[in-house]
């Protein structure tokens, strides 16, 4: 039998996300965080192209967040309670990582696996935070997919988009837990 590393698997049996608008100082210092993303990185990775990389966003950058929300929901036509909900959430954040989705040109690795290898960064990023003892939530948005917004406020290239927007602090209550998948519903076992 292999070794089992069982406070790894307790861990992620038992792992929950913070509600964002729960998480406040203190954040991981730099050298803290720079743990968490060297985790994070360490995500698979086919053909080793690395099509991702980190926007820290400290307290002033998300307040600037929050500050650009309501002119580019009104743009775009967004409910003013859509606009509203994120503004607060930036607004009272103390840090997030943005994970950019920085595809690579590759003949042997399709974009599609790329867009995986992402959306993997962004839960080890999120693993990573909750397993130092913060608390963290991985979110997005309708302004995370807005070109202009994500040009302007986030510094991305025209080929990048936001994978996802990772919070992290310090919990300020547990965080609830919710129904989980039915894995027999979900798992084919007939070529087992």
């Amino acid at each position: 039998m292999p070794d089992r590393n069982t406070a790894a698997l307790d861990f992620l049996l038992t792992r929950r996300s913070c509600p964002a608008q729960t998480l406040t100082a203190p954040v991981p210092d730099r050298d803290q965080l720079q743990t968490i993303l060297t985790a994070a990185a360490r995500s698979p990775d086919h053909g080793k192209l690395e099509p991702w990389r980190f926007v820290v966003l400290g307290r002033d950058a998300l307040q600037a967040v929050a500050d650009a929300l309501p002119a580019a929901g009104s743009r775009l036509g967004i409910p003013q309670d859509k606009i509203d909900k994120p503004v607060k959430t930036y607004g009272n954040a103390h840090l997030a990582v943005v994970v950019v989705f920085a595809p690579q040109e590759s003949e042997k690795v399709p974009k599609i696996e790329q867009t995986y290898a992402a959306g993997g960064v962004c839960l080890a990023l999120l693993n990573a935070a909750l397993a130092s003892g913060f608390g963290a939530n991985w979110l997005s948005g309708w302004f995370s997919h807005d070109r202009d917004f994500i040009h302007e406020v986030f510094g991305l290239a025209p080929h990048e988009t936001v994978a996802g927007i990772v919070h992290i602090g310090t919990e300020t209550s547990a965080p609830p837990d919710r129904p989980r998948p039915d894995i027999a519903a979900i798992t084919d076992w007939s070529r087992a």
